[in-house]
């Protein structure tokens, strides 16, 4: 009678196991105590509008709750953020990235595949930066869509909106503001827009990022950062 459940249970394990996947993009892992908190963003940044289902995206809703999570669970020393994604809402973005800029716990980010557009101050909102020689980086203006009334104070807005994201992405690296603005203003490079990209080094050469690596040196340095505060 055993024998007989047995590919019962096979099957409903299975069943399981699937499920998981697609819902999470993950096998289940085993429960491992760690005192670090790592946080994923990918795809675009989700704004105050709902994104199509079709775009993957991270939603600030669902960050921002990790992120005060970290900073109240004494479990939790410190944060390790890996960043793949494509810009997305510039308000939603720079929301996180001043979040996580004001934590108290030691943190440290790695750009993956890409850090476009408002990716750049998330990059760079961590105490410590890496980026894998093969990311990029897009430095461009901030972009509108929908309705836009062609008057001065439009163009004052964008102005002001600009230069908040600016002033964040040179306060927390060590890029000058005029390097900076001298990237994001460039024209040749990408088409049909102003702007640079940068890949991997070119990123650190510029002082934006802090050094090229990837998951283990990351680590290493988050593990550095916690002990020397402890």
């Amino acid at each position: 009678m055993e024998n007989e459940n047995q590919p019962e249970k096979a099957y409903n394990k299975n069943t399981e196991t699937l499920n998981t996947i697609e819902k999470l993009g993950q096998l289940n892992m085993p429960i491992v105590k760690n005192n670090i908190q790592n946080i994923i963003i990918i795809g675009q940044i989700e704004g105050h509008t709902v994104l199509p289902p079709q775009n993957k995206s991270t939603k600030y809703e669902h960050i921002i709750p990790q992120l005060i999570g970290v900073e109240e669970n004494p479990e939790i020393e410190g944060l390790l953020l890996l960043l793949n994604t494509m810009g997305g809402d510039v308000e939603a973005g720079l929301a996180i990235s001043e979040l996580i800029a004001s934590l108290s716990k030691p943190s440290v980010s790695v750009v993956l595949g890409g850090g476009h557009s408002i990716g750049v101050p998330l990059s760079v909102s961590t105490n410590y930066s890496f980026i894998v020689p093969t990311a990029t980086m897009t430095i461009h203006p901030i972009r509108m869509t929908g309705l836009v009334i062609g008057v001065t104070q439009t163009f004052d807005y964008f102005n002001k909106m600009q230069e908040r994201v600016v002033q964040f992405i040179t306060r927390n690296s060590s890029i000058t503001e005029d390097k900076f603005k001298e990237l994001m203003l460039t024209t040749g490079e990408l088409v049909n827009d102003v702007g640079t990209i940068l890949v991997g080094k070119e990123a650190v050469e510029y002082g934006l990022i802090d050094e090229v690596g990837g998951i283990a040196e990351a680590r290493q340095k988050l593990n550095q950062l916690i002990n020397k505060k402890n």
